[in-house]
């Protein structure tokens, strides 16, 4: 048993005050760091409970700019009117994601925030960068199929394992965090994880003791021509081999925006701009979308058994663009 403190945090200022305190997380939904503490994966000296803090609203602005706090609940956020109706690829990516039952206790922020579902990261026996800074990465040699072909290094090439963060990486998300010194910043959600490199414990931009309050999602040309598009082993509560969020501005036949971000083959929410363009200026057609499909893996590098991943994710690019495709 790993001995640790439980703060019910009443308001953000103590949340963080809490939270400065070496080794303490912050607690949600808990579906993710309760059940990594469970195979003492991670072991925090403290935990704040932010479960409280007022951080639960979609907040649609005048401007047609949605704010969505940290403590939104998956489901609640995936059948909200206003994300319905303007942001499909939201919608359905957090619909694709775990299961009901989990999704009812999932929150956007922790979401955000989640951690790889490698098996080797997850196994507290095998030797893990991301868990133990120094100690390997198992991977390397080792059982590859679901691992990363986009981002990867030397140490680590383990996936990021989140449906929303691929849609929020393609609609311009913002993330809205509240620093331990009181500051208040925007991340663009593009900027917000971290390749591994030689740091794979390293998994964001934020600091210790910030706190993610909102993510924020601009007006955009583009978001209401949207979709996300998942492949997996199974129909439900499996994640993904290869997933691609893709959002389309198309006039007259010519494709004028687009966003192209990848999910399931790389280590972190990949935007590609090899793709989008390859989209631009393009006219919307079937030829377009596979040439963007093979634009975004042209740098993808495969280790082992996970070489399928590139021709399915270029497949997967091409089938998302297909559908919106349809409906432009």
């Amino acid at each position: 048993m790993q001995p640790f403190t439980y703060t019910r945090a009443p308001d953000e200022d103590r949340a963080v005050a809490a939270a400065r305190e070496a080794g303490a997380h912050y607690l949600a939904g808990g579906t993710s760091l309760v059940d990594l503490m469970r195979l003492d994966v991670m072991r925090p000296t403290g935990l704040v409970d932010i479960s409280r803090l007022p951080l639960g609203l979609v907040e649609p602005h005048t401007d047609g700019s949605v704010r969505i706090g940290a403590m939104v609940r998956n489901s609640d956020l995936a059948h909200h009117p206003v994300i319905t109706e303007r942001y499909p690829a939201l919608r359905q990516a957090l619909l694709s994601g775990a299961s009901p039952q989990l999704r009812n206790m999932a929150t956007v922020g922790g979401n955000v925030l989640q951690r790889t579902r490698c098996s080797y990261f997850r196994d507290a026996a095998s030797p893990c960068n991301k868990r133990q800074p120094g100690a390997g990465c198992a991977a390397q040699g080792g059982y590859t199929r679901m691992h990363a072909v986009l981002g990867g290094s030397e140490h680590c090439i383990a996936v990021h394992p989140s449906d929303m963060c691929v849609a929020l990486v393609a609609l311009d998300a913002v993330v809205q965090s509240r620093m331990a010194n009181g500051t208040r910043r925007s991340t663009p959600f593009e900027s917000f994880h971290s390749v591994p490199g030689d740091t794979p414990h390293v998994e964001t931009i934020l600091q210790p003791g910030e706190l993610i309050t909102h993510v924020d999602l601009p007006v955009s040309p583009f978001a209401a021509h949207s979709r996300y598009v998942k492949v997996r082993d199974r129909a439900s509560y499996a994640f993904a081999l290869s997933s691609a969020a893709v959002a389309l501005e198309v006039q007259n036949g010519t494709i004028r925006s687009a966003r192209v971000a990848l999910g399931g083959v790389a280590t972190k929410p990949w935007r590609s701009r090899e793709a989008e363009r390859a989209l631009i200026g393009r006219p919307a057609t079937i030829d377009t979308y596979r040439s963007a499909g093979a634009a975004a893996m042209s740098h993808a590098v495969a280790r082992g058994q996970n070489e399928f991943k590139i021709a399915l994710a270029a497949r997967t690019i091409a089938r998302a663009l297909q559908e919106i495709g349809r409906g432009t």
